[in-house]
């Protein structure tokens, strides 16, 4: 795989193919990252076209060198952000988002039933967090990002992030402890 500066070099020089490589590189993680925001698998496939597309019109947009994924994964949760202020209706089940994550390569069919029943307690749980806290533990999980990264993206102390991160983790145990001793 060619390193991101190249690509975006060759990107900026209008070449299609990097785009091309860039979106297969990071897609999938995107959508994940999206959908777990979101709650929403259709929702997360609008905005990771929306920040996809917006970048390639403007590839200058990314000017400083770093991590692309940790910048394209910022850009995604910020458009999941502006949606969940124009529409708090969007707070559905996650579970067909973090269905994209699990790894498929079940032995059985009993062991799929499982699996699935795990990701829809754990999704059910994470739309109980508050929107901060969902969003800081999805960002740390799946999006990679270092706290001073989430603090950044959130406007707040990295401090705040981590307690965010940590308030969101211990609930998160609490609600799936709860479930597994009612």
């Amino acid at each position: 795989m060619l390193d991101d500066a190249i690509l975006i070099w060759k990107l900026r020089s209008g070449s299609k193919e990097a785009f091309r490589l860039i979106y297969e590189q990071y897609a999938r993680d995107l959508l994940t990252l999206a959908a777990s925001l979101l709650g929403c698998p259709a929702g997360a496939e609008d905005v990771v076209q929306d920040v996809f597309t917006q970048w390639v019109q403007a590839p200058g947009r990314f000017r400083r060198p770093g991590n692309l994924r940790a910048w394209l994964s910022t850009c995604v949760a910020n458009r999941c952000r502006d949606l969940q202020r124009k529409d708090h209706s969007l707070r559905h089940t996650a579970v067909q988002s973090l269905e994209h994550r699990v790894n498929r390569q079940v032995d059985s069919p009993v062991r799929m039933v499982i699996q699935d029943e795990d990701i829809r307690r754990v999704s059910r749980a994470l739309n109980t967090l508050p929107y901060e806290q969902r969003e800081t533990l999805v960002l740390r999980v799946q999006g990679n990002l270092t706290f001073r990264q989430i603090a950044r993206l959130q406007k707040v102390s990295p401090k705040t992030s981590q307690s965010r991160y940590h308030y969101g983790m211990d609930k998160l145990r609490c609600l799936l402890d709860e479930e597994v001793n009612a």
